[in-house]
């Protein structure tokens, strides 16, 4: 791991909670290892991964207010699911706090928690990573893509987003324009 992760990675620990902060390191080292299978950039997986939830340390009223202040536009997805205001805040962060200025690694972790059609290889990689990694809990389906995402990672998303959608959807909850997309993009 660089310097410049290590400093990163000791100061998300003093701001994020302790289930959280093994989620995140988690999240880089799966990152880190999708990465090596399909030739990515480990660097940018490994920053990505770590920063994915940087922005997860205040309560979701401050993460609006952050939002708010910092002149960052929500959707009305985002305002009805606040859940995933901290994709587009953690962008932010990324870039303003943690002088990651590389384009490709802001993307990834605004779009980890809804993927986009189209996504590049380390968009993909952050995505999956976070919905795979060892500490999740386990749910319908996780077995099944933490099987096949080392072979046909587009298969993965496909099968992670089609779960997220109808998970949300039967228990009532909203879902996220861009969720569903995502879901009808890979599953051609």
């Amino acid at each position: 791991m660089t310097e410049e992760l290590l400093e990163i990675r000791k100061d998300l620990s003093k701001k994020l909670k302790k289930e959280r902060m093994e989620h995140t390191v988690g999240v880089m080292y799966t990152a880190g290892s999708l990465a090596m299978c399909y030739h990515a950039d480990l660097q940018k997986a490994l920053t990505a991964g770590l920063l994915h939830d940087c922005a997860k340390y205040g309560s979701v009223k401050d993460q609006m207010k952050m939002c708010k202040k910092k002149g960052i536009t929500l959707t009305e997805s985002e305002q009805a699911m606040p859940a995933l205001i901290h994709a587009k805040l953690g962008a932010y962060l990324a870039r303003h706090e943690y002088g990651i200025k590389d384009p490709e690694i802001l993307d990834a972790i605004t779009y980890h928690t809804t993927g986009r059609p189209d996504m590049t290889l380390l968009e993909k990689i952050i995505y999956i990573a976070d919905y795979i990694e060892p500490n999740r809990k386990i749910i319908p389906g996780l077995e099944e893509i933490r099987g096949i995402v080392f072979q046909d990672i587009d298969r993965a998303v496909c099968l992670a987003a089609g779960r997220t959608v109808r998970y949300l959807s039967d228990g009532g909850k909203a879902v996220d324009p861009m969720s569903v997309s995502t879901y009808n993009f890979y599953n051609k």
